[in-house]
């Protein structure tokens, strides 16, 4: 087995959640009285801290309307929005049949909050599948690689012998940062072209080629 660890990213990885991000991220720039944001620029800062990606969505943003807005974010969030956020079809049962493998280890590392992982973990019941995760608000927001390097050193595993996988660029260049292996996936926010940039060893199209590859690397 090629790779004691395997590392998610979690939206638009693991959790078709890009959609809601978008929706709450626009209706709380409205609620912060920013304007409006572009489908596309939110998705591209899916995957940082949202401090992170308040500022590059909104620069120049004074410190008092980011704050309103990282509110009114959290509110749509939690509670205002109905956008449903399922797993990638597949991605449950794919991720229990390797926690089955003895020796393997799963692990998260998502821009997420910490309470916010938490509670999708709850909801969904998939906790369970992983020996430990990192949020944004823990550590630093990707692409910085300390949340993978906290990971690395929780688990007693030396980068050579664990692997990235993640939708955008971010994932991949924190990884590339430390001399660790990293998979792409097409099927979230950044292009192909993005992903190749971070060189990573395989690009993957769809859920089933992921975790083939995942299997048998």
């Amino acid at each position: 087995m090629r790779y004691e660890l395997i590392i998610f990213d979690w939206d638009g990885t693991l959790m078709d959640s890009v959609p809601k991000i978008v929706s709450c991220m626009q209706a709380a720039a409205a609620d912060a009285e920013w304007g409006e944001l572009e489908v596309s620029a939110i998705e591209d800062i899916i995957g940082l801290g949202l401090p992170e990606a308040i500022a590059k969505l909104c620069p120049g943003i004074d410190p008092e309307q980011a704050e309103r807005l990282r509110q009114r974010y959290s509110h749509h969030f939690v509670h205002g929005d109905t956008t449903l956020m399922p797993f990638f079809d597949g991605v449950e049962a794919q991720l229990a049949r390797l926690r089955e493998r003895p020796q393997q280890r799963l692990a998260v590392a998502t821009g997420k909050s910490r309470r916010g992982l938490d509670r999708v973990f709850n909801e969904t019941g998939s906790g369970g599948l992983f020996h430990t995760s990192r949020t944004a608000d823990e550590t630093r927001s990707k692409p910085h690689p300390q949340m993978l390097l906290e990971i690395l050193a929780e688990l007693q595993v030396p980068a050579e012998r664990a692997v990235m996988v993640g939708d955008t660029e971010y994932d991949l260049e924190m990884a590339r940062a430390i001399g660790m292996d990293r998979v792409g996936v097409t099927y979230g926010v950044h292009t192909p072209a993005r992903l190749a940039a971070s060189q990573p060893v395989w690009v993957a199209e769809d859920v089933p080629s992921l975790f083939d590859w995942l299997r048998h690397a």
